[in-house]
């Protein structure tokens, strides 16, 4: 089935600008990750230059993945929920638009600004580190492999929180109600990497190897599950 290009970017542009003008949606992607860093900037930037060779045996960094895991839902939820709300969501389910079309659109308006918020928080980190940290903290604490798992394991995150998102968001005709049932669904991925950057579990490559296959079959999955519960006739029969 070819999909149109023209109705997907139409698409992301139209949700792009309902971000801009959504003050609760700014808001809230600016203070989760605030949030989320508070407490491991702290303890790093409370740590003496004595602690350095420590780090270096440990995986701080690693928890910054919970921010790709926790700020898709908060817009992903606004896909559905959101056009209901609005009333604006059989008006476009009735348009020539495919649901391929309509969900692959949402998704990637939600990806793009999910994944700059994720690693523009993880630069912000380490330039804090690196300014106000004691001597030796930041080259301690940067470590190359950690670098590569922000970097891989990011749009990886955000792609299946963004399928968990909207797939709330079809069944939801409240936006907050969507997305904070789409945040309590993927506190999972949040806990399994506090336990990595914990050294609960410890990280090696077979770990990292076999993470990224799950989450790559896990992204297939959400994208099966969310179309086949994106029902097209149940949405314009009871749009609200």
């Amino acid at each position: 089935m070819t999909m149109s290009r023209r109705r997907i970017w139409a698409i992301v542009r139209k949700e792009i600008r309902e971000y801009r003008r959504n003050r609760s949606i700014l808001v809230a992607m600016a203070i989760l990750p605030a949030i989320f860093i508070i407490e491991p900037l702290v303890a790093v930037l409370g740590l003496t230059a004595a602690a350095s060779s420590t780090l270096r045996h440990e995986h701080v960094l690693l928890y910054l993945l919970g921010i790709p895991t926790l700020v898709p839902p908060v817009l992903a939820a606004t896909a559905v929920a959101g056009e209901r709300q609005q009333g604006t969501l059989e008006p476009v389910l009735t348009t020539p638009i495919r649901r391929e079309e309509f969900l692959i659109g949402k998704a990637l308006a939600a990806f793009v600004p999910s994944v700059a918020v994720a690693y523009l928080v993880f630069a912000l980190f380490l330039a804090l580190v690196a300014l106000f940290a004691a001597p030796g903290i930041a080259s301690g604490l940067v470590q190359g492999s950690d670098l590569l798992a922000q970097v891989l394991f990011t749009p990886l995150l955000v792609t299946w929180s963004i399928w968990v998102g909207i797939a709330v968001s079809t069944r939801s005709s409240d936006v907050r109600v969507a997305q904070q049932l789409g945040i309590v669904a993927s506190l999972p991925a949040v806990f399994v990497t506090a336990l990595i950057a914990l050294n609960v579990v410890p990280p090696t490559l077979g770990l990292g190897a076999g993470a990224a296959v799950v989450l790559i079959l896990l992204d297939g999955v959400g994208w099966q599950i969310t179309s086949r519960l994106f029902d097209r006739e149940r949405l314009i029969a009871n749009p609200g």
